[in-house]
């Protein structure tokens, strides 16, 4: 399989490719880049950018859970954030076109508009830390890491969660798919799916490789990022290893965006690319 790495200083974490260009936030330096090279500054060195998506308004949108704020930058460069307490990690853009993210440390799920107009939603559940997001079905689904469940709600606030079959086993990344919704289980070193009736599957992954991101193929497969193994890893619709790509000790793969190429952010200075067909 051909990959290709780009090097991209200051701890790659979420990747999105949007307007021509392929973003990624850097988590510990508190910047946003493309892998051309234009770096974007936030002014605060300890605002975390984490998860990051393309908007519905030509422009990348972004978590920034170190000092509770929404950020985006414009196509054309143009900064700016808006403040979303509770430490704001997983982003989606939602069925309504808003934008939907999680709220780790108060058990909320927020969600603003492109004029950043903000309201909360609790998700019921205290303590359950809720990691990423996506939308499936016309409802936003998430995880729940410390509840051990998966999250579904309604655009108006109704929250259904669903317990997962593995005990602790730490769900974090998850991503819509054809047939269901794929996340993963980091501490259990599984994968799991979940359909519109809420029936879980869970399928099992190299042993300790703690799975970090799911990124669903129009297949019915999935992209995963095995954070401790320093790999991705493609799994078909049965759940079945097919592909896997070895990074290197040290690499920190964590985030992970699929169009046909896949792009996987490293932690350790680089964007990967596998292009299309390999």
């Amino acid at each position: 399989m051909s990959v290709s790495e780009i090097t991209v200083d200051g701890a790659p974490y979420g990747v999105v490719a949007a307007g021509g260009e392929v973003w990624t936030t850097l988590v510990h330096t508190g910047r946003v880049a493309t892998v051309s090279g234009r770096v974007f500054d936030l002014d605060a060195p300890g605002s975390r950018p984490s998860v990051i998506v393309d908007g519905p308004d030509d422009a990348v949108w972004f978590t920034r859970n170190g000092d509770d704020r929404i950020g985006r930058i414009g196509y054309d460069g143009a900064v700016s954030a808006f403040e979303l307490a509770g430490a704001p990690y997983g982003l989606c853009v939602g069925p309504d076109g808003a934008l939907w993210c999680t709220l780790m440390s108060t058990d909320t799920i927020g969600r603003i508009t492109v004029d950043g107009a903000v309201s909360t939603y609790p998700i019921g559940t205290t303590g359950a830390f809720p990691g990423m997001i996506t939308t499936s079905a016309g409802d936003l689904w998430f995880t729940l890491n410390q509840a051990n469940a998966i999250g579904r709600m309604t655009t108006t606030g109704e929250v259904t969660t669903y317990p997962l079959p593995t005990a602790a086993a730490g769900p974090v990344g998850i991503s819509a798919g054809p047939d269901g919704v794929w996340f993963t289980e980091l501490l259990a070193s599984q994968a799991g799916r979940i359909g519109a009736d809420g029936k879980i599957e869970e399928f099992p992954l190299p042993a300790d490789s703690k799975p970090h991101a799911a990124a669903a193929t129009p297949d019915g497969g999935c992209w995963l990022t095995l954070w401790a193994a320093a790999e991705l890893v493609h799994i078909d619709a049965g759940g079945n290893l097919t592909e896997r790509v070895a990074f290197g000790a040290g690499a920190e793969p964590h985030g992970l965006y699929a169009d046909g190429s896949v792009w996987v952010a490293l932690e350790k200075g680089s964007v990967a690319h596998i292009p299309p067909n390999g």
